[in-house]
């Protein structure tokens, strides 16, 4: 298993950099939508909805207008939207519970859900345009936080973070999560190489303390979303949410930290 999911891993991240450094937006446009199918298709399964092809088609169809037909200054109240969302409606799930698969509120749901997925990859195209690096800088939060999260909760973890959600995470890997991205940032801040990069630029904004409050946010918006996604599975009652990639699951198991950090990343950077 653990050697499938390196291989896996490898595989998508030589794809994403040779898409990204290739400098071709309708190669990286073609991605997008081929990542943004697969997820939405997945969250027609999550909520038990009919026709999940027919859904990630059209919301694939969206995400193509939206990139073709708006520029990046006028996609920030897409999101607002997603921020405003996971504020209110997604992050108080987590205490608050889910409406009855089978009820309008679920639909509700489903449908928000889809806006907030949708935010996401316009917001990898609006970090992609800033700068490949950029881009990465973003994402690499988000991996230092699950990285950081894994192993400390491995060896400190104690006590359970979300037991009736996912038992596996702890409080204490959440706190090696964050001192990861922190460490993170401070690296990218130091280094004259990593000057075009999200944590930089907050740190020249804001300063120090800025940048640790920012770098928090952006930490507790990736469990968040990582345990939202983990909620709607335990719903469904399926361990992942399909089996596209080998060894991780599927593509919202990969991106459902992402999925509110990118397009706080984006309004923040647009504060810059």
């Amino acid at each position: 298993m653990l050697k499938t999911r390196v291989i896996t891993a490898v595989v998508l991240l030589a794809i994403l950099l040779a898409v990204v450094y290739s400098q071709s937006f309708l190669a990286f446009v073609l991605v997008l939508a081929a990542f943004q199918a697969a997820a939405a298709w997945e969250c027609m399964r999550l909520f038990g909805l009919r026709r999940p092809l027919l859904g990630a088609a059209v919301w694939t169809g969206v995400l193509l207008l939206v990139l073709v037909q708006f520029r990046p200054d006028q996609t920030q109240i897409l999101f607002a939207l997603c921020v405003a969302l996971w504020a209110l409606r997604f992050a108080p799930a987590l205490g608050l519970g889910l409406p009855p698969a089978s009820g309008i509120g679920s639909r509700l749901l489903a449908l928000t859900y889809s806006i907030a997925i949708l935010g996401c990859f316009t917001a990898l195209d609006t970090l992609y345009r800033m700068s490949g690096l950029y881009l990465f800088s973003v994402m690499a939060l988000v991996w230092a936080a699950d990285i950081g999260a894994y192993f400390s909760g491995r060896a400190f973890g104690r006590h359970k973070l979300a037991p009736s959600i996912s038992p596996g995470k702890t409080w204490e890997g959440a706190v090696g999560g964050l001192l990861s991205v922190l460490l993170l940032g401070v690296l990218a801040a130091s280094l004259p190489s990593l000057a075009d990069t999200f944590p930089a630029a907050v740190q020249r904004q804001w300063g120090w303390a800025g940048a640790g409050v920012v770098l928090a946010l952006i930490t507790v918006a990736s469990v968040v979303g990582d345990l939202f996604e983990s909620q709607l599975k335990r719903r469904a009652g399926i361990k992942d949410s399909s089996n596209l990639l080998p060894g991780h699951g599927g593509v919202l198991d990969r991106i459902d930290a992402l999925i509110p950090v990118l397009p706080l990343a984006v309004l923040l950077s647009a504060r810059l």
